[in-house]
Parts: structure tokens; C-alpha cells; sequence
């Protein structure tokens, strides 16, 4: 089917849903402007495009990692200017990891995830992402049912550009529903201003919040390799050849960087959007980047803003079930394209580790650090741990054991 730029546009628009609610959500949780996130993650998606060549079908938003070392910063008295200063330079911890990919090539990169380890890795992304769906869908189970409901009608039952729509179509259907409830605010959309600059910060450099905040690049570099294979798999491309891994790195870090000049939080390719993508199967880059200008108009329109600030939690929850859900089922996919040989036990030892200690919430704990009078704890957790171990397994045993079924 052609795409045309009408047809562009509200794909895009679909793609700026998606994303809004994780992206606002981390600057309200440190104090950051919810704007300025916006701003950021609209002009790090088009820088990261333009370093990739355009490319890779991504959209990057406010990343959850930095939220507990934003804070402490913040506890331990520093600014929002050091906070910048913390973000620039967990943009130049991605930068520095792209330089090792150079020198080392993505094919030795790419051995450390066969199919074995991303697959079940990817269904961790998609599950470990399933409470947060629960939880804002609990808040009102009708509405999130009505909008599940009809953004699975669209996707299977609708033809043409409406079946590509299915989150546009679920959410907006959610909202009227909601309206006619009397279940929304509209005293902010109608406070709020058509056109407004929001508040931008300029970074300050200070060590201390530097330490604090820079090192949590070392786990989301981990996640990003995830996001990237993950995205791959949905697209039917090899984005660790071309552009090339050192290149997605780089843009990731410069989106972060930039967003760390302007006083946003440090951004992150997004799940949410792999999730659109495979719903739709519409993976033209350039729909990305329309959806990066929405996100930035956005967040120069309070009024626009106000509008998906309203959306209730029923909604965002009942369409995100449907997309965090699209998520683990490509790791499925992954493992069965991969024809993994399950009779193998090596093989279900990696497996089962990834899946058990990701979706457990296991913590390696580390201990702690005293950086600038505050105690920062050192934790490898959740996904990039389960990640960590399977790689790690992986390599130790040999590919010809096989011990019996039932340990």
C-alpha cells in the first residue's frame, strides 16, 4: 500500500501517541519540564536518524534508568543545571561505547547475541513492561477494555489505512468513551496556552553529579543493543551491518547529549514503537521522524500538550497491554524462527536463566558508593542482568551437552 504524506502524517501522529505518556512520565517523577522531554525526545529521534543515515525505524524518549540517579543527584544537592551537565556525559559514555564496537567489529558484538539469548531477552523487554500496562489499566478496566478492544477490531478486522491505525483507533475511541463518561479533565486544555516556550536549562559540569548519573549508560548501552536487535527482528533487517551498531550508539548518545544541553532527561529508543511498528508493519524511518516533529510541536503547544495529558489512565493502559504484548511475542517468533532446538538442555538452561532472573526481578547487589556525601547503590538488575548471565552461559557451555531433561 502507497504511503502517501496525509497518510505519513497520521501514522506519525499514532507513533507520537505511543511514546507521550513514558516520555512526560520521567520528568515528572525528577522535576523536570514535561515540555522540554517532549522538545528532547522529538529533536534526539531526528538527530539519531541523521546519524544512522535514516535508516533505522526508531523513536527515542525520556529513558526510566536515569530516574533513581537523577534524583539522588538532586538529593545530594545538585542542580538541574549539574543534572544536565550528569545527561551530557552519559552521551559521551554511548559515544565511547560506539568507538569500542568500531575497533572491535559488530560481528564479534553480534556473536554475544545468537538467537538463544536475544530471543528470550526480547520477551523480557515485552514482559518486564506488562505491569506498568496493568497498573494504568486498573485504574479504569472499561476503559482500557474499550480501547484493547477496538484497536484489536482495527488491526484484524479493518482494511486499508485504518488498519494500520489500530492505536490511533483504540485511543481515540478510549478517550470519546471517556468523555461521554465524564471521566476527563478538560479544565487544563482549555487553561492552557496555544504557543509556548518552555523552560530550557543550561547544563552545568560538576564531578560529583557527573559520577552520580553518567555510569547508568553502562546498563542502558545493554538495553539499547536489545531495542536495536529487537527492532531488527521486527523490520526483517540487519541493523548491526547497516548502518551499523557503532552508528546507533552514536546517535543515541548525541540524542542524550542534546537532551542533557536543553535540560530534558536522557533518552532511549523505545519499545513502544517497536510495538507500532509491529502492529502495523508500516516500517518507513520517515513516519518516525513525522512523529518526531508532532512530539516537538507538542511540547511548543501547551494546549496540544493538555490533550494527551488527559488521557486517562484506562486508555494509556489499554493500549499499551496490547503493545508491551507485541513486544515478548517477537522473542517468541525470534526463538521459533531461529529453529532453536529445545531437545537440547544447554539450550533451556540459557533460556530459562534469561527468562527467570529477568522476569524475577533479580538484583546483583554490589554495594555502595559515596559520591559527593550521598550513598549510590552499584545493582545490576532485571533485564540487563538476565542479559549479562545468558551471555555469559552461553559461551561457558559447550554446544554439545546434553544433560538429561528432567534436572
Amino acid at each position: 500500500m502507497e504511503l502517501t504524506w496525509e497518510k505519513k502524517l497520521i501514522l506519525g501522529l499514532q507513533h507520537a501517541v505511543a511514546m507521550f505518556g513514558a516520555t512526560v512520565l520521567v520528568p515528572l517523577l525528577t522535576g523536570l519540564h514535561p515540555s522540554v522531554a517532549l522538545i528532547t525526545a522529538g529533536l534526539g529521534t531526528l538527530v539519531f536518524h541523521l546519524i544512522t543515515g535514516g535508516m533505522v525505524p526508531v523513536f527515542l524518549g525520556s529513558s526510566f534508568a536515569f530516574i533513581a540517579p537523577i534524583i539522588a543527584a538532586q538529593k545530594a544537592g545538585f542542580s538541574l543545571a549539574a543534572v544536565g551537565g550528569g545527561v551530557v556525559a552519559a552521551g559521551l559514555v554511548y559515544a565511547l561505547f560506539a568507538l569500542l564496537v568500531m575497533a572491535v567489529g559488530s560481528r564479534r558484538v553480534r556473536e554475544l547475541f545468537p538467537p538463544v539469548v536475544t530471543g528470550p531477552v526480547i520477551v523480557v523487554i515485552g514482559l518486564t513492561l506488562a505491569p506498568v500496562a496493568v497498573d494504568m489499566a486498573k485504574n479504569d478496566w472499561l476503559l482500557a477494555g474499550v480501547t484493547l478492544g477496538a484497536a484489536i477490531v482495527a488491526a484484524v478486522f479493518f482494511h486499508g489505512l485504518f488498519k494500520m491505525l489500530p492505536v490511533i483507533t483504540g485511543v481515540a475511541i478510549g478517550y470519546l468513551v471517556a468523555l461521554f463518561l465524564g471521566r476527563v479533565d478538560t479544565a487544563p486544555i482549555h487553561q492552557a496556552a496555544w504557543f509556548g516556550l518552555p523552560p530550557f536549562v543550561t547544563p552545568t559540569f560538576e564531578w560529583g553529579a557527573i559520577l552520580l548519573i553518567a555510569p547508568v549508560a553502562l546498563v542502558t548501552v545493554m538495553e539499547h543493543i536489545g531495542d536495536i536487535l529487537t527492532n531488527g527482528r521486527v523490520v526483517g533487517k540487519d541493523f548491526f551491518e547497516r548502518p551499523g551498531l557503532h552508528r546507533t550508539l552514536l546517535g543515541d548518545g548525541a540524542a542524550t547529549a542534546l537532551a542533557g544541553f536543553l535540560g530534558g532527561p536522557p533518552n532511549t529508543t523505545y519499545s513502544e514503537n517497536t510495538g507500532v511498528l509491529a502492529v502495523t508493519r508500516v516500517y518507513d524511518p520517515s513516519v518516525l521522524r513525522i512523529g518526531a516533529v508532532f512530539a516537538i510541536l507538542f511540547g511548543l503547544s501547551p494546549k496540544l500538550a493538555a490533550v494527551l495529558q488527559t488521557l486517562p489512565q484506562g486508555v494509556l493502559g489499554g493500549i499499551s497491554i496490547l503493545l508491551f504484548g507485541m513486544i515478548a511475542s517477537i522473542g517468541i517468533r525470534t526463538l521459533a524462527e531461529a529453529e532453536i532446538d529445545f531437545t537440547h538442555s544447554r539450550n533451556l538452561i540459557v533460556v530459562s536463566l534469561i527468562l527467570v532472573l529477568g522476569l524475577g526481578g533479580a538484583v546483583a547487589d554490589l554495594g555502595t558508593l559515596e559520591i559527593a556525601g550521598a550513598e549510590v547503590p552499584l545493582k545490576v538488575t532485571g533485564m540487563s542482568l538476565a542479559a549479562l548471565v545468558g551471555i555469559v552461559v552461553n559461551l561457558l557451555l559447550p554446544k554439545e551437552i546434553d544433560l538429561p531433561e528432567r534436572l
